[in-house]
């Protein structure tokens, strides 16, 4: 059979000892799961004697297939050993033995876990529509097909793009409100007393156990206690076949709370795809509310790199988004608002629905860009949603090497020295704003300075030279330290930088001559994200926990950074412009052929 899906989300189980790769998919409002056992997990092997590494290899591990194979390291081809192991957890297991061997100089790419391997060699990107070619079966372990009301399909044949995106999904916001009479809730006493819900679909309420007013009859769901009112909640997201769930800090406490309460009241939260409760994920520091196919979004920890604020309180995004002040209600009196009824009681019920219909336009707002980050990256939109800007620029690198036919560099270590080193970097040039109100002001902006410079004067570790060189004609040497870049070939990384900044000028041009407004829309958003990771690409190379850190190319984009500013300043006073402040990319001055 063939079908069209639209990925949402991945995992994978074992199954007569082998991994199974599951993807969570929609078909229109249908549910369908596919399934993958052809996949194995990998890794490259570095050595100096690769004949001799192989034989080692089958010698002292089991179950495992050593080849020769010829990749990129750091632009320049040269051989390694591709070791394939029967499942991930056999990988994880051996790689330590694998690394002790004699023969064995470094291992490489051992730390990408196994579903995002998957998504990149496969080329599968999640948000979007592929075709599914396989064999529907009735049950897979915990999958029934009737049970859950799904479809699930084997693949037989490889994923292939289908149509163009973007797609619409449905999209449900929700926020507890409890009773807490002793400060900071306990879910162990305190009960919850309203679960709002608002979705891009029609619903908007809030179901409670309480109702007041008849005017708050239009969107006050009452039910007859707490258990209904969760069993209510579980009702609505299953029934209306919800693809994203978001909340506002609900990592942190609205689903850990909520879990809590259904397990103390006997409430199964089983809104996954396959039926599952919700399960706690490591993601970065911090623990993320997980279930399958269903994406959780949690726009608190979005907001926190989408702008920046002393504030990320919901009340202060909201503001900042749209200019509006949004209903409050002091946390500390929500519960006597419950107890006394009356106009306070209606204040509340204003106060719960107005939390989720806000939390619903920033995600409107903002969700469309993460759809585009997520389908860029390739990576799952739980994961993106998750990830610093700088993670999200790693994990777009490792997938554009692996097209590129190179073997991405290990982590190096967030070590002392290293720290030392990457606070030890000037940074941009700054010249502090000369007080007093200015008129009649001129601005000077570059053009993506940082990635401009990196691809300008191709600023990459793999050509790189420390040392004397021959010819220096041959290289681009950076201002105050005298830093030796190859002008040929390009590097991994600008080369990388500048097909990115490629599409986006396309893009660009496209939204200048586009007439129809959805359009315009789409390839804005399409546009602002590469902005977004090209922009990020130079903070790759100033953190020494990523995989392309590199002191000496930070330090050297930074100082052409400051010679092109302090130069264009310079240029600009012989025409008579004074500068009254300046910040890494640009100026701002006035005409004034002398300073007074």
């Amino acid at each position: 059979m063939q079908e069209n899906v639209v990925i949402l989300d991945i995992d994978y189980v074992t199954f007569d000892e082998k991994p199974v790769i599951r993807l969570f998919s929609k078909q229109g409002d249908k549910n369908v799961i596919l399934l993958d056992d052809t996949f194995e997990p990998y890794l490259y092997v570095v050595s100096d004697e690769i004949d001799k590494c192989i034989n080692e290899i089958h010698e002292n591990l089991e179950d495992v297939r050593a080849e020769r194979i010829v990749k990129k390291d750091f632009q320049i081809e040269k051989e390694f050993i591709k070791v394939t192991f029967k499942h991930p957890q056999e990988l994880a297991k051996n790689r330590d033995t694998l690394r002790d061997l004699e023969g064995v100089m470094q291992i490489r790419e051992f730390d990408i876990p196994f579903y995002r391997r998957y998504l990149m060699d496969r080329d599968v990107i999640p948000m979007t529509e592929v075709t599914a070619i396989g064999e529907e079966v009735e049950s897979f372990l915990n999958l029934d097909s009737k049970k859950q009301d799904v479809k699930i399909i084997k693949l037989t044949d490889k994923l292939r793009r289908a149509s163009e995106y973007p797609q619409k999904f449905r999209i449900i916001s929700f926020d507890l409100e409890v009773r807490n009479p002793h400060g900071m809730p306990n879910s162990e006493d305190d009960e919850i007393i309203m679960i709002g819900v608002a979705s891009n679909f029609g619903i908007n309420q809030v179901i409670s156990t309480k109702t007041n007013s008849a005017d708050r009859d239009d969107f006050v769901n009452q039910v007859g206690s707490e258990k209904e009112m969760i069993e209510e909640f579980v009702r609505i997201i299953k029934e209306n076949n919800v693809d994203i769930i978001v909340g506002y800090n609900s990592d942190n406490f609205d689903f850990p709370y909520l879990k809590d309460r259904a397990k103390i009241l006997g409430v199964d939260l089983d809104i996954g795809m396959d039926g599952s409760d919700v399960k706690y994920i490591r993601r970065g520091y911090a623990n993320a509310a997980s279930f399958k196919g269903l994406i959780h979004v949690d726009l608190y920890l979005v907001m926190r790199r989408y702008m920046t604020l002393e504030r990320y309180t919901l009340e202060r995004v909201y503001y900042e988004l749209f200019g509006e002040e949004k209903i409050d209600v002091p946390g500390e009196r929500i519960w006597e608002f419950w107890d006394n009824g009356g106009e306070e009681l209606d204040n509340l019920f204003d106060y719960s629905l107005d939390d989720v219909v806000s939390t619903l336009k920033i995600a409107e707002q903002t969700l469309p860009l993460n759809l585009e980050l997520t389908r860029i990256i390739g990576q799952p939109l739980f994961d993106v949603s998750r990830m610093a800007t700088g993670q999200q620029a790693e994990w777009f690198l490792v997938k554009q090497a692996y097209f590129d036919g190179e073997v991405v560099p290990n982590k190096q270590g967030a070590n002392f020295l290293d720290r030392a080193n990457a606070e030890d970097n000037e940074g941009g040039y700054v010249r502090e704003p000369e007080t007093g109100l200015h008129e009649n002001l001129v601005q000077f902006d570059f053009r993506s300075l940082y990635p401009s410079l990196i691809i300008s004067k191709n600023i990459s570790p793999d050509v790189m030279v420390l040392g004397d060189v021959e010819n220096e004609d041959d290289y681009n040497i950076s201002p105050e330290h005298g830093l030796k870049f190859k002008k040929s070939p390009q590097g991994f990384i600008p080369s990388v930088i500048d097909k990115i900044l490629q599409e986006r000028f396309r893009l660009k041009r496209e939204m200048k001559e586009s007439q129809d407004e959805t359009e315009k829309k789409s390839l804005n958003v399409q546009q602002q994200a590469i902005k977004r990771l090209a922009n990020t690409m130079y903070g790759i190379y100033g953190f020494p926990r990523f995989r392309w850190y590199s002191f000496e190319c930070a330090k050297a984009i930074t100082s052409w950074g400051r010679q092109y500013i302090k130069s264009s300043i310079k240029k600009a006073e012989e025409f008579g412009f004074y500068t009254i402040y300046a910040d890494t990319d640009g100026f701002y001055a006035k005409y004034q052929k002398e300073k007074k």
